[in-house]
């Protein structure tokens, strides 16, 4: 499989077609793909999603996708590294931070599109149209002050639309709702034990510890506390493929009380320890070099 590298941390790609030109690929980047015109379908991982204008696709490194056009179609393509996050040159605050990790590990990013919302997508495509006229210009003074805002509302919408998305076929609604909160809100505390705790839920949301777990598994499937340690591992997962972060400095991160916890815990999920892991990713990197 073609695997496309991009070597700086940012850039916008924008253009028309009406056949696909590209093989079946994978990145070395993220890209949030908005399909300006058009309409076709997007094969992402082995699946097929029907697309149309207003629609947006969020990819990580991993995915692989391929476009089937019906109608000449105009794709904008926002793509950034790991880089692109951790430039502490951009005035990012924390919770801002907190809401791209918990879009970008996100089961959403192979569902199809993000926003199904008529009036967010046409907030979406203002924010885009800007975004497109600053980045044509970017030599020009202040760029990077508009850019950073620009693209902390379009992926907090994004973000916000993840979730939704997720609840928005439950009947009830204000269930729904809390649903929501609570995920949003252990993704952005997610490396904070304490904030977590369930005593500490229960005075966060006014609700009894029974309603609060009853309620999250009825509707998730799971408990909050196995949706508390996916998530965890899932960006620990996250960490030992993108960072050079060592396993000790992880554990550290995600408030783990040492290296044996943690290495007890992604062994029971993944079969074997965090070490082990990277150490198996680096491996068939360096075959498919080869």
């Amino acid at each position: 499989m073609k695997r496309y590298i991009q070597y700086e941390p940012f850039n916008i790609y924008t253009f028309e077609a009406s056949e696909w030109p590209h093989p079946v690929h994978n990145h070395s980047y993220f890209e949030i793909i908005f399909i300006r015109s058009g309409r076709g379908n997007h094969c992402i991982n082995d699946n097929s999603f029907h697309y149309s204008a207003g629609d947006v696709f969020l990819l990580g490194p991993e995915d692989y996708h391929y476009f089937e056009i019906a109608e000449l179609t105009e794709f904008c393509y926002i793509r950034f590294t790991e880089v692109f996050l951790e430039d502490h040159t951009q005035p990012k605050s924390p919770n801002w931070i907190r809401t791209v990790e918990s879009l970008l590990n996100s089961p959403y990013q192979s569902c199809g599109s993000l926003v199904a919302d008529r009036q967010e997508k046409t907030l979406l495509e203002h924010l885009l149209t800007v975004l497109i006229h600053e980045y044509t210009h970017r030599e020009e003074g202040s760029y990077d002050l508009i850019m950073n805002g620009i693209m902390k509302a379009i992926l907090g919408i994004l973000a916000r639309n993840g979730v939704r998305e997720d609840l928005v076929k439950r009947k009830d609604i204000k269930s729904a709702k809390l649903i929501e909160d609570i995920v949003l809100y252990v993704r952005q505390h997610i490396r904070e034990p304490e904030q977590l705790r369930i005593e500490h839920l229960v005075g966060r949301f006014n609700y009894s510890a029974s309603y609060l777990s009853a309620l999250f598994k009825t509707q998730t499937g799971e408990s909050l506390q196995q949706y508390i340690l996916k998530y965890k591992l899932k960006l620990i997962e996250n960490r030992l493929l993108y960072s050079s972060l060592s396993v000790s400095q992880i554990t550290y991160e995600f408030g783990f009380t040492d290296g044996s916890h943690l290495n007890k815990l992604f062994k029971k999920y993944y079969g074997m320890t965090p070490n082990e892991f990277r150490h198996s990713l680096s491996g068939k990197d360096e075959k498919s070099v080869g």
